[in-house]
């Protein structure tokens, strides 16, 4: 549910003492009999809260031939509940005078309301609400069945350039989930039974699936009799939660596609397969992600865009996933440049890196922008909510958010010149060019 809230805003406000860089974020942690897991994050120094629910399900734990529930089902859960009539949600939270939102990826699916400090019991109910009484019913079912697909139609068919995840994720995977992107197919959510979307339900929206992650303007102790009090009496799941174990076979040669868009400029997409995030590895391809387009200033920009002018827009985009994920290099052409030559001017990027030593001058800046970076996620309570929880699901340890930034400085320039000999090679690669319909060939 991509709603601009910009009362979000609001409650981006913390004290400048907690911006401070190293200062250590506490928490609370502890689990539920029911399994659910619960962060909790003290900071008095504004008047709000952060309450937030990670589910541990994403669009990689959909079976074949039903792709799409997972980022449905972020939709759906705003239908409303036993005791929260249907659309109520948004409602609810304007009239306490917050905000809320939710997102779905491959991996999870994340729930937040930004509160008042003096409403979180709200929140922490309607949370539970979700989580126990949720209505997956034929006219909630129906209803986000014509929702979902609008919202395809308008960010993904019908935009520029929208479906490159798609197509990019597509090729790339013959194997693994990642291969079908969140969005799933039309086919897929039409084809569906109301029993497969309680069964699904039933599967991953459970404690023993979730965890519960605050932070702001709390007691903790108070919060605590008030989790117990909403999520307590929620019973833990009882089916078995499939986490798929597929893994995909190694590429062993280039693949290439020729995409006809809606556009007038062609582009040009790279995608390398990378290791999981929290690998060693992955801190160094973070970094040469940044080093490549971290600001105007970096290489695919600066080469590309500015001294070459082959270029209108170029950039590097990792996709940090909990299986091994994609390092996309994207660039979309000036006029009269042809997608040949900005991919041959994109390769030239790639290559000096392996072959060209990082200055000092160069790596210092990178370390500082990721510095900058590392602290900036950190800034708010409702980032630091997410990056607890994100921490604890993807690498079992919340306290990363404290110490992750260790594991980028123990970079060395060596080893980002390393990974993109190891990682970026034609032979494990896909290439897309998008040229525009006009250029697609006559039948």
């Amino acid at each position: 549910m991509k709603r601009k809230i910009f009362a979000c805003l609001v409650w981006c406000a913390t004290s400048v003492a907690a911006l401070a860089q190293g200062n250590k974020i506490e928490f609370t942690e502890y689990t539920l009999p029911n399994g659910l897991h619960v962060i909790l994050h003290q900071d008095n120094s504004t008047p709000n809260v952060a309450v937030s629910v990670l589910y541990h399900v994403g669009s990689k734990n959909e079976v074949k031939g039903r792709t799409g529930f997972a980022h449905f089902f972020e939709h759906l859960m705003f239908e409303g509940t036993d005791n929260i009539e249907r659309g109520e949600y948004m409602n609810m939270v304007q009239s306490a005078g917050g905000a809320l939102n939710a997102n779905t990826s491959f991996d999870r699916t994340y729930y937040y309301e930004l509160l008042p400090s003096n409403q979180v019991a709200l929140g922490l109910w309607m949370e539970a609400e979700r989580m126990k009484n949720a209505k997956v019913d034929e006219v909630g079912v129906e209803t986000q069945r014509k929702v979902v697909q609008e919202e395809k139609r308008m960010r993904v068919d019908n935009q520029p350039y929208g479906t490159i995840l798609q197509e990019t994720f597509g090729l790339a995977y013959k194997e693994h989930p990642y291969k079908v992107t969140p969005i799933g197919t039309f086919e897929d959510l039409n084809n569906a039974k109301i029993e497969e979307f309680r069964d699904f339900y039933k599967t991953f929206y459970v404690p023993n699936n979730a965890t519960l992650s605050i932070a702001g303007d709390i007691n903790v102790e108070e919060t605590k009799k008030l989790i117990e009090q909403y999520f307590g009496s929620i019973p833990k799941g009882t089916k078995e939660i499939p986490r798929p174990t597929i893994k995909e076979p190694k590429q062993t040669e280039e693949r290439r596609k020729i995409v006809y868009d809606n556009i007038q400029l062609p582009a040009v997409i790279q995608a390398y397969h990378i290791p999981a995030q929290g690998t060693p590895d992955h801190y160094a391809l973070s970094m040469l992600t940044t080093l490549l387009s971290g600001g105007e200033s970096a290489r695919l920009p600066k080469a590309l865009v500015d001294k070459q002018q082959k270029a209108v827009a170029a950039l590097s985009i990792p996709f940090p996933t909990e299986d091994p994920g994609l390092f996309l290099t994207y660039a979309i052409a000036n006029v009269g440049i042809e997608a040949q030559a900005l991919e041959d001017a994109m390769n030239v990027e790639i290559e000096r890196i392996k072959t060209e030593t990082l200055s000092d001058k160069e790596f210092q800046k990178l370390r500082n922008q990721i510095e900058s970076q590392f602290v900036q996620q950190n800034r708010t309570v409702a980032g630091r909510a997410e990056n607890l929880a994100n921490y604890h699901v993807y690498y079992g340890d919340a306290n990363l958010v404290n110490t992750e930034l260790d594991r980028y400085m123990k970079v060395k320039k060596e080893d980002i010149q390393r990974v993109a000999k190891e990682y970026l090679t034609k032979n494990n690669r896909v290439v897309l060019h998008y040229l525009p319909k006009s250029a697609e060939p006559k039948q």
